[in-house]
């Protein structure tokens, strides 16, 4: 790789989009300890060309400092300047966190965990996209599909791979044009560090063939959506798979019980911080298999929490491969965001001592209200409107924010939805299908 090119300083702020300040390579290890200068009031930026009102306005600054653990180099073009890039802490000036920094979030919620249980978080987000540009259509999942776009498909393997991101697979999806990648599932702060990179690798990926990858949560209003799963589980201190235990009918550890739970009672709630744009709402929903309901299932894709049974022979991998999946979130989300969000409400329901809800082995838009009810099964909000009050009523989920991050994050999210506001459905979908 040339002495001579840009490395890009990155972030990713409350609504998932990687903003990034670029420093010529020669001096980048220079900007490791001290980072580069950011208005606060950045935090404020939607998807779009519009910045909602904040507590900063154009005097305070972070400083945007380099994690040299996420730097990553993709260098597979001989045309093209690599693709390099580190992610950020946000720092205030005497090198503490910032208050709203997303990647602490995590951190903080990481951090309680391990003091509380002594568990480490395991987790994989599925990045589905829809690839835009000149590609004939094909029946889903269909080798046609994969073959249309074969270098694509072969640049995001190789991408991956030499980026440290270890791919699993990379496969046509049901909508036309849709596919998914996974990576292989990282430990703590790297869940969403890796999930941050995968994207703009992917996306890098399209755009050197001409094309884009579009992540938004519902490309067209006649298309399917884009979800952004994941899965994840608990390691203890000794590495092994602490969501299982073989003698429990539902295959899942008590720690994991009480964490479901937790996760299935804030649900409603989490919404505004794992589903949270005004597209996101054209996507969940009853009989999409991205869920309506807040509802926990055994292998259920429309309950909005889920356990994933292994299916080896091998009672060892049966263990190792025991997971749990959360599907609501979509990439409108900070990947920061959605994990510390999960972690936090799962902590409640350990904390709570809940126990495992009745799990739904049906979708739960086909039961009567009074079933649903009876189950305690609630309908998630219709709009991001709804999920903002949902959050607002509640106080726990309020509670992992600082004052001055859940202000300037609804902030946000107020402006999202005003700017749709009147504004046709195809017309917001181009909105967000561009910006993603």
């Amino acid at each position: 790789m040339s002495e001579h090119g840009l490395v890009m300083l990155a972030w990713s702020d409350y609504v998932g989009v990687t903003r990034c300040r670029a420093v010529p390579r020669s001096q980048f290890q220079g900007r490791l300890e001290t980072g580069l200068g950011w208005a606060a009031a950045g935090q404020a930026l939607t998807p779009f060309a519009d910045i909602a009102p904040n507590p900063w306005g154009p005097m305070s600054e972070v400083r945007q400092t380099p994690v040299p653990a996420t730097h990553t180099v993709v260098d597979i073009w001989p045309d093209s300047p690599a693709l390099e890039l580190v992610l950020c802490d946000s720092l205030n000036a005497d090198g503490s966190y910032w208050e709203c920094c997303t990647r602490n979030f995590l951190r903080s919620a990481l951090d309680d965990l391990r003091g509380e249980t002594g568990l480490e978080l395991l987790s994989a987000f599925e990045h589905e996209f829809l690839i835009t540009g000149d590609l004939p259509a094909a029946p889903p999942f269909s080798v046609e599909a994969l073959r249309n776009v074969a270098r694509l498909a072969d640049d995001i393997a190789l991408a991956l791979e030499v980026s440290g991101l270890t791919p699993e697979t990379v496969e046509p999806e049901y909508g036309v044009r849709q596919y998914e990648v996974t990576v292989a599932p990282s430990r703590g702060l790297a869940g969403g560090d890796n999930a941050v990179l995968a994207r703009e690798v992917i996306r890098e990926c399209a755009r050197r063939l001409g094309l884009r990858a579009s992540f938004s949560p519902k490309p067209f209003l006649d298309g399917v959506g884009n979800g952004a799963h994941v899965h994840f589980s608990f390691l203890d201190a000794e590495g092994r798979n602490a969501t299982v235990d073989p003698t429990h009918p539902s295959g899942a550890s008590a720690v994991a019980r009480a964490f479901i739970a937790g996760v299935v009672r804030h649900m409603p709630a989490m919404c505004a911080l794992v589903s949270p744009s005004p597209a996101s709402y054209y996507r969940l929903g009853p009989h999409h298999w991205s869920c309506g309901y807040a509802a926990f299932g055994i292998q259920n894709r429309e309950a909005s929490i889920r356990i994933c049974p292994s299916t080896s022979t091998d009672p060892t991998a049966r263990e190792r491969g025991f997971n749990l999946e959360l599907r609501p979130p979509d990439a409108s989300a900070n990947p920061y965001m959605v994990l510390g969000a999960l972690v936090r409400a799962g902590l409640a329901g350990i904390r709570d001592g809940l126990e495992l809800p009745v799990a739904c082995d049906v979708d739960p838009a086909e039961l009567s209200e009074a079933e649903r009810q009876r189950m305690g099964i609630r309908e998630l909000p219709g709009s991001l409107p709804e999920a903002i009050d949902l959050l607002l009523k509640d106080a726990e989920v309020r509670s992992w924010m600082s004052p001055t991050m859940l202000e300037s994050y609804l902030g946000v999210k107020y402006l999202e939805h005003e700017l749709t506001v009147g504004e046709d459905a195809a017309d917001t979908l181009t909105r967000y299908r561009a910006a993603y």
